[in-house]
């Protein structure tokens, strides 16, 4: 019986093992490796007839998360569903995986909505203090002007499309060798598309393409040239005009785009001076697809949509490493207040505060050991951190206070039982940091 709880315990390490390796996203390799050694030590165990086995696992593609994790999975989610709510954002939900849509009544002017979509993209993006940030926006009618001027058969618009859409990854003559070599398109086709992809700015390049001899006679071309000259003013006027770049090389490989798409990346610090800030992940994307509710609607009606998507996991992997890196404390509850005791037996006297400050609307708790010592309950403070104490005490009693105690600080002030409430009220009235 010895040697078998040795071995279900060394079963149970490399299990842990194999779990920790896998939430810190090591290497395949090394990761069959220990599985490996896990499934030889678990058939060396082998069976126990005694024994019924339980198994919980996870759902495949889901995941669990931690205390830590979904305090800040939660402050994310309150930045973007609050940056949405101030725009005039209604909530809806779904039968489906995604958490939240969100639908902001429609505008007259088409370009408005693309501009809003926009400015809460970079609102979002700020509030989170993720980094340095780009969004690039193109449209699909200037895209599809473009291969018709340089001679792209019409078959071949959407698989030329995906393979300049790679130009933020790979180098362009890289695109130009898929583009030809596995796809078939004429050389000097390629070239003339390389003209135009590798081109990026602001509302300047976009006015220098309107005097373009060949691209400035596509209707379609045209028309979105001139849309996004419109949007880059009002991108003007919502102060975000510097955040946002006129990419040529932005395809988005969805077909139901039909005018304005955008996407917005992570920069990365130059290395050296002069150099460019480097795109290190799209963390945003959206555009306008005004054919896409008409494909569902009897008599076929064009709807004028607009659409953000928030690349949450993206943006919550980015926030937990750099919490991690900074070795910054994240709190996982919203207590206000511990309510604590400086001698024994004063339990019921702690019920019934903590017990004042929940009707209160107060977030508050307590030790459930029945006599905790009071440096015990300072440093659970501490370590949670919960920012004041409200300490009762023989003292306290007789006098009609209770003391209130500043963690970071650890100044204590006497204050009226009856004030208490609007006294930590005043105190806590800083929003809820996940730090």
């Amino acid at each position: 019986m010895a040697e078998r709880a040795a071995q279900e315990e060394l079963v149970r390490l490399q299990g842990e093992r194999v779990r920790g390796l896998k939430q810190q996203k090591a290497s395949a390799e090394q990761i069959e490796e220990e599985v490996a050694k896990l499934l030889k030590l678990k058939a060396q165990l082998g069976p126990d007839e005694g024994k019924q086995k339980f198994v919980l696992k996870t759902p495949k593609g889901t995941r669990d998360y931690s205390p830590r994790q979904m305090a800040v999975r939660e402050k994310v989610f309150d930045v973007i569903v609050s940056c949405f709510k101030r725009h005039g954002a209604e909530v809806i939900d779904t039968p489906v995986f995604e958490l939240k849509d969100f639908d902001i009544a429609g505008q007259f002017d088409p370009m408005i909505p693309d501009a809003e979509c926009l400015k809460i993209m970079c609102e979002i993006l700020s509030s989170l203090q993720i980094g340095d940030f780009l969004v690039k926006v193109n449209d699909r009618r200037i895209l599809d002007g473009m291969f018709a001027i340089c001679g792209v058969p019409d078959s071949k618009f959407r698989t030329i499309c995906s393979s300049v859409d790679k130009l933020d990854k790979v180098s362009w003559e890289e695109v130009k060798n898929e583009m030809v070599g596995e796809k078939g398109l004429a050389p000097e086709v390629a070239d003339r598309i390389g003209d135009y992809v590798q081109q990026h700015g602001g509302v300047s390049l976009v006015e220098q393409l309107l005097q373009d001899p060949e691209l400035s006679q596509n209707k379609q071309a045209l028309e979105g040239l001139g849309d996004l000259k419109l949007l880059f003013e009002y991108l003007t006027l919502f102060g975000i005009a510097d955040k946002i770049s006129f990419d040529l090389s932005l395809a988005r490989g969805l077909d139901y785009y039909t005018g304005v798409i955008y996407e917005a990346v992570l920069l990365q610090t130059p290395v050296r001076a002069g150099e460019e800030p480097l795109g290190v992940g799209s963390v945003a994307a959206g555009g306008r697809y005004d054919g896409l509710v008409g494909m569902f609607d009897p008599k076929g009606r064009k709807v004028p949509c607009v659409g953000l998507s928030i690349g949450v996991e993206r943006i919550f992997s980015i926030v937990e490493q750099r919490l991690e890196a900074l070795e910054e404390k994240v709190r996982t509850t919203e207590t206000q207040v511990l309510v604590a005791s400086a001698q024994k037996k004063l339990l019921e006297e702690r019920l019934r505060l903590v017990s004042e400050l929940w009707d209160a609307g107060i977030k508050a708790e307590l030790l459930y050991k029945k006599n905790p010592k009071l440096l015990n309950q300072l440093q659970y403070c501490e370590e949670a951190g919960i920012p004041l104490v409200a300490i009762i005490g023989e003292q306290e009693l007789k006098d009609g206070v209770i003391k209130l105690r500043s963690v970071a600080s650890r100044d204590e002030v006497d204050v009226r039982r009856e004030d208490l409430v609007e006294e930590i009220k005043r105190r806590t009235s800083q929003p809820f940091c996940i730090c």
